[in-house]
């Protein structure tokens, strides 16, 4: 499918050239074509600001018009050169030196053998694959650590009031942490532990700082004299 474009001569219409040639070595396909020679023909010179249209423009200015053998996809130029004009330097005719007349055949055949339209240089495959494998590493979704855990919160005594000691428990909250099923769970005579189950984003929350700042810190270590982690697993 052809690509247009318009009024090269502008500062718009090089920048389009230039952001269009940003992914891309040739105006279609994987090897210079006739779609390069209209654009080419097209264009006095390009400023060095258009990085990607003046590396694509000198790239082309190395290349023999006539050597253009690949049909291309098709391209529209709506201002600069007329296709009829593409034609005309297409067929201008070469004068060469007699020397260069009277060249061996075997100079000849290497002429024929050279491949300057062949595909992309290892510079440029390297910049395409650098290029797509940073796009789909911005295009993958982050994946959120998160953990099940569950604690054991033990009182003082068996006189410390462990509805008020779960209360305390429940009312710190915090991006990430979740708190989840709990029972009371006999230690010895008289004395119960809280076994609470909790779910946390590991990015977010530190259990060593949601113990030793929160739960066993002022207020809340009237009631909670220590926790253990009893169980942890990544989900």
């Amino acid at each position: 499918m052809g690509v247009t474009f318009e009024n090269l001569s502008s500062a718009e219409g090089l920048k389009k050239l230039d952001q269009y040639l940003l992914t891309r070595s040739y105006i279609s396909g994987y090897q210079a074509s006739r779609d390069d020679l209209a654009v080419f023909v097209a264009l006095e010179s390009v400023p060095s600001e258009y990085v990607n249209a003046s590396r694509w423009f000198k790239h082309i200015s190395a290349l023999a018009g006539p050597q253009f053998a690949a049909p291309g996809a098709g391209v529209h130029i709506e201002s600069g050169a007329a296709p009829a004009e593409v034609a005309t330097k297409e067929a201008a005719p070469v004068s060469a030196a007699p020397a260069e007349a009277a060249a061996p055949a075997a100079e000849e055949e290497d002429d024929d053998d050279l491949d300057l339209f062949g595909d992309e240089t290892e510079e440029e495959k390297a910049a395409s694959e650098a290029r797509e494998a940073e796009k789909k590493k911005s295009d993958k979704p982050k994946v959120i650590g998160k953990s099940s855990i569950v604690m054991d919160v033990k009182p003082w005594d068996d006189e410390t009031d462990m509805v008020k000691l779960e209360e305390c428990v429940r009312a710190v909250q915090m991006e990430g942490l979740h708190w989840g099923a709990s029972k009371l769970v006999t230690v010895v005579a008289g004395i119960k532990k809280l076994s609470i189950m909790m779910t946390i984003v590991d990015d977010l929350v530190s259990i060593d700082n949601l113990i030793e700042d929160y739960l066993t810190s002022e207020p809340n270590n009237e009631y909670i004299q220590s926790c253990d982690i009893v169980a942890f697993n990544k989900i």
